[in-house]
C-alpha cells in the first residue's frame, strides 16, 4: 500500500504542475481572484463545514487543533479533484464554460500520545479568464474598438500543522505554509483604424511569501451519547510581497513603433493578506448524527491593493485602500451515519450535506462585486476488502451562485471527489 500511496503522490503533484485553473470567472480579473475553499473532501460533502468537526479518520485543515483526534495506528493520505459546468448570464446573453482542478493533497499521523501532525497543498485562490468587448467609437463611428481581457495564475500554499490535546476535552493547533504563486493579467484596446494606436496594460506579480494559522477546540459532555465542541481559528494577515508591476505598452501600428513605461518607478509594493478570524460549533449525537455551524470573517477592508489611474494627465500605479470589503461567511451543515464501524456496507456510508451565504470581497467600480450562494450533497463511501477497511471515497455535489444585479451571474455544478487512504501502518503484531 505503500507504494500505491506514493504513487499517487507523485501522480497528484505532476498534475498540479501542469493543471489549468479552475475557474472561467471574469470576477477573476480582480483582486487575488476567486477564492479557494481550503478543506477536503469530507469538508466539501457539508459545504466546507469543519471549525468544530475533530474526526479521528479524516484530515480537517480547516481547524489545525483537529490534528489532535487522528487515530494513533493510522497514517491518512487524502487527495482530491474537482471538475464543474459553469453557465454566464449577462442580460438575454448565456455562455457554459467547463473546468477541472487539482484541489488538494495532505497527510495525517500521530506523533505521539495527543500529538497529531498534517502536511499537504492546498489552494489559496484562482485566476483564469479570457473575453472581449467591442464597441464603436467616434460621433460617426467609424471605428470599431476591441478590448480584451485575459488572466491566469493564483495562490496555493504547503503547510505543516501540530494538534495538541493538552488535557481532555480541549486541543490547539498551529499551522505554518508557505505561500507562493502569480498572476498575469491583460487588457489590450485596439482599433480597426489602422492610424489609431494600440494600447494595452500589462499587470504582474510573483508572491514568495508565508502563512500562519492558528486553532483551538473545546469538547463538552452534554450526556453519555451526546457533545458539543466550539472551535476558533485564526488567519494572519501580513503583507506577503509579490512586488507587483503595471506595464503600459503604446504600438504605433502603421510605424511600428512601441513606447513602453512600467510602474511604479522606483518603488517597490507589498500585496497584502486580510487578518480572518472563524468560529464554528458541532454538536454531536453517539458518533452517528453530527450538526453544525460556522461564521468567517475576512477582513478585507483593511487591505491596500494596487490600482492604475490617471490623475490630471498624470499616470501612476499605487496601493490604495476601498477596493475590497469585509468578507463575511456563514456555513450549516452536517453528517449521518448510521454505524462507522458496523459491518453491513450501507450502515458505514457517511450522509452530508450543508448551505451557505457569503458576502464579497470584491468592489467593482465602486459598487459591491457578486454575493455568493451555495450548497452541497455528499457520501462518504468505505473502502472494503481483505486488507483494508478504513479507506474512503468522498464524493459531492456542489451549487455555486454568485449574484450581482450590476454585473454577470454564474451558476456551477461542481463534482468534488476525494479519496482518503487509511492505513495501520503503526499497529504492532502479535507473534504466537
Amino acid at each position: 500500500m505503500k507504494k500505491t500511496i506514493i504513487a499517487c503522490l507523485a501522480t497528484v503533484f505532476a498534475y498540479t504542475i501542469y493543471a489549468q485553473s479552475g475557474t472561467n470567472s471574469p470576477y477573476s480579473q480582480y483582486g487575488f481572484g476567486i477564492l479557494s475553499e481550503q478543506s477536503t473532501g469530507f469538508n466539501r460533502g457539508m459545504n466546507g463545514l469543519g471549525y468544530g468537526f475533530h474526526d479521528h479518520n479524516q484530515v480537517n485543515t480547516l481547524n489545525p487543533a483537529s490534528y489532535s483526534s487522528i487515530d494513533s495506528l493510522t497514517f491518512i493520505f487524502d487527495a482530491g479533484v474537482s471538475g464543474q459546468i459553469t453557465n454566464f448570464k449577462e442580460g438575454n446573453k448565456k455562455l457554459n464554460a467547463k473546468n477541472a482542478n487539482f484541489e488538494y493533497v495532505v497527510a495525517s499521523l500521530r506523533l505521539a500520545k495527543h500529538l497529531g501532525m498534517s502536511f499537504g497543498l492546498i489552494p489559496y485562490s484562482n485566476i483564469g479568464y479570457s473575453y472581449s468587448t467591442k464597441d464603436y467609437v467616434g460621433e460617426m463611428k467609424s471605428a470599431l474598438s476591441t478590448v480584451t481581457y485575459k488572466g491566469s495564475g493564483g495562490l496555493r500554499q504547503v503547510y505543516l500543522g501540530l494538534g495538541w490535546q493538552p488535557f481532555k476535552g480541549f486541543a490547539v493547533g498551529f499551522n505554518g505554509g508557505y505561500l507562493w504563486g502569480n498572476y498575469n493579467r491583460s487588457l489590450v484596446n485596439t482599433y480597426s483604424e489602422t492610424s489609431a494606436n494600440t494600447l494595452g496594460k500589462y499587470y504582474t506579480a510573483d508572491v514568495r511569501s508565508y502563512q500562519l494559522t492558528a486553532g483551538l477546540q473545546y469538547t463538552a459532555k452534554l450526556s453519555k451519547k451526546d457533545a458539543v465542541t466550539l472551535g476558533l481559528v485564526y488567519n494572519l494577515g501580513h503583507k506577503i510581497g509579490g512586488e507587483p508591476t503595471c506595464k503600459v505598452v503604446s504600438n504605433n501600428t502603421q510605424t511600428a513603433v512601441s513606447d513602453t513605461t512600467i510602474y511604479p518607478n522606483g518603488e517597490v509594493l507589498d500585496l497584502e493578506l486580510p487578518n480572518t478570524y472563524g468560529a464554528g460549533i458541532m454538536f454531536n449525537h453517539n458518533n452517528k448524527l453530527k450538526i453544525g455551524v460556522d461564521y468567517m470573517l475576512q477582513q478585507w477592508s483593511k487591505v491596500s491593493f494596487p490600482e492604475y489611474s490617471t490623475t490630471s494627465g498624470i499616470a501612476d500605479y499605487e496601493l490604495k485602500k476601498g477596493l475590497f470589503k469585509d468578507r463575511h461567511k456563514v456555513t450549516v451543515g452536517g453528517e449521518y451515519c448510521p454505524q462507522e464501524m458496523g459491518h453491513r456496507f450501507l450502515n458505514r456510508i457517511h450522509y452530508r450535506a450543508g448551505v451557505s451565504y457569503a458576502t464579497p470581497y470584491l468592489k467593482i467600480n465602486g459598487v459591491d462585486g457578486p454575493k455568493e450562494i451555495s450548497a452541497s450533497l455528499g457520501l462518504s463511501i468505505p473502502i472494503m476488502n481483505s486488507w483494508n477497511s478504513r479507506s474512503l471515497l468522498n464524493i459531492s455535489a456542489q451549487w455555486v451562485r454568485q449574484d450581482s444585479k450590476q454585473f454577470i451571474t454564474e451558476n456551477s455544478f461542481r463534482i468534488n471527489i476525494g479519496l482518503t487512504f487509511n492505513e495501520r501502518w503503526f499497529m504492532k503484531w502479535k507473534v504466537e
